[in-house]
């Protein structure tokens, strides 16, 4: 499963650009290992399933060249509808190890009201630039995910 954040401020310092080149070697490598992948979009007003429950393929690309950025960030969407698959999907495959991979700025008027993550987690804090929330740091923290700067 991964979240993308797609918000406005995710063009800003170039943060969109970096996480995407990031998400192309990873759709690489899952498409080489046959991988089952979910992917929910956060940008404008609420989260949107981009891929859902499909192998990696070659039209992933296509997503990830026209994916923009834009709107606020509706992380909270992202999470809430993320956990409730991961957890219908745990029970529908049990024998099966879900991942959790969440890019953001961390840039949200307040951080979500979540616990932990459902399966091992790994955020990566896109937000560079001289100005810097730490915001991400601190939903890995809530969500007990392994923090990562994009940097």
């Amino acid at each position: 499963m991964v979240i993308v954040d797609a918000s406005a401020s995710t063009r800003r310092q170039g943060a969109l650009g970096r996480a995407k080149a990031l998400l192309s070697a990873l759709f690489e490598q899952a498409y080489r290992q046959r991988v089952q992948l979910a992917i929910l979009q956060a940008g404008g007003r609420e989260a949107r399933w981009a891929w859902l429950d499909r192998k990696a393929s070659a039209s992933l690309r296509d997503w990830l060249d026209g994916l923009g950025a834009g709107g606020g960030t509706p992380l909270d969407d992202a999470l809430d509808q993320a956990f409730q698959w991961l957890d219908r999907r745990e029970r529908q495959k049990p024998a099966e190890r879900q991942r959790l991979l969440i890019l953001t700025d961390g840039r949200l008027r307040e951080l979500p009201a979540v616990g932990p993550s459902p399966c091992p987690t790994v955020l990566i804090d896109t937000e560079s630039g001289p100005i810097r929330l730490g915001r991400g740091r601190l939903l890995a923290e809530r969500l007990r995910a392994d923090y990562r700067s994009l940097e």
